[in-house]
């Protein structure tokens, strides 16, 4: 894998900042960073920024999680190819993954995934919100990438 840019981390930074603020206040579960590592399906990946709820947090924090987040957020990286960024976006989701986001810095847009077959795209004109797996969080999509 190419080496993250800048504005790829302080995309994934104002994700973390504004939904573990909401997460941490609202004693939801836990937010994680891109070095933490999930088991999707038969692989191990590393989201950009995750969410487990509480009541789905592991007992031993003290290595990878052997389950996928409930929420997982991919920012993507000007050598992705979107063909393998929507692969991995479903590998989430029948992993058990309940939402994804794709953060696609160009465009400045948000591809919210809830399933194959039901996803929506934000531009900044939008709100992202965290539905019914992040209840209560609620964001300009423009705030991602100021």
């Amino acid at each position: 894998m190419a080496p993250t840019s800048m504005e790829h981390g302080e995309i994934s930074s104002n994700v973390l900042h504004h939904l573990g603020v909401h997460i941490f206040e609202h004693q939801l579960g836990r937010s994680y960073t891109a070095g933490t590592t999930f088991h999707v399906g038969d692989r191990v990946v590393k989201p950009d920024v995750a969410f487990v709820s509480t009541d789905r947090l592991p007992e031993d924090r003290r290595k990878g999680s052997p389950i996928p987040p409930d929420l997982a957020v991919e920012v993507v990286s000007p050598s992705d190819k979107q063909s393998d960024v929507t692969e991995k976006a479903f590998a989430y989701l029948k992993a058990g993954t309940r939402l994804v986001w794709v953060i696609e810095p160009v465009a400045k847009t948000v591809m919210v995934y809830r399933s194959e077959t039901d996803f929506t795209l934000l531009t900044c004109e939008d709100t992202l919100t965290g539905e019914d797996v992040v209840e209560g969080f609620a964001c300009s999509v423009a705030e991602l990438f100021e």
